[in-house]
């Protein structure tokens, strides 16, 4: 890839980054000001493993519907597909549909 192609990616990263800095900063400074205020251990600890577990929890389900979408993009390609057509848009929208199902699945699992 050309330097030209690449450039407009720098100022979206450094966006990405800005942005992921200051959510860890305010979450950071909201645990101490939690812990700090007297709470119970037992309220603290609950909300630590909560936070924990919505963030196992997202990994995975982006984790299935990114490979769902890979399978539709597969299926895209193997079936020859070289247009942007409403049926290419069907798969894509049907595997994303299927990866949040089977994330549905197995976050039903898990919490069992």
């Amino acid at each position: 890839m050309s330097d030209e192609l690449l450039l407009p990616f720098i100022p979206i990263s450094l966006f990405v980054c800005i942005t992921y800095a200051i959510k860890a900063l305010v979450d950071a400074r909201v645990r101490r000001q939690l812990i700090s205020s007297g709470v119970s251990e037992e309220l603290v600890r609950s909300i630590v493993e909560g936070e924990e577990r919505r963030k196992r929890h997202a990994s995975l389900r982006w984790g299935v519907i990114l490979v769902a979408l890979a399978a539709g993009f597969l299926v895209i390609e193997f079936a020859g597909w070289r247009e942007v057509t409403p049926g290419v848009f069907a798969m894509l929208l049907g595997a994303t549909g299927l990866g949040n199902l089977a994330y549905f699945a197995m976050s039903r699992r898990l919490a069992n």
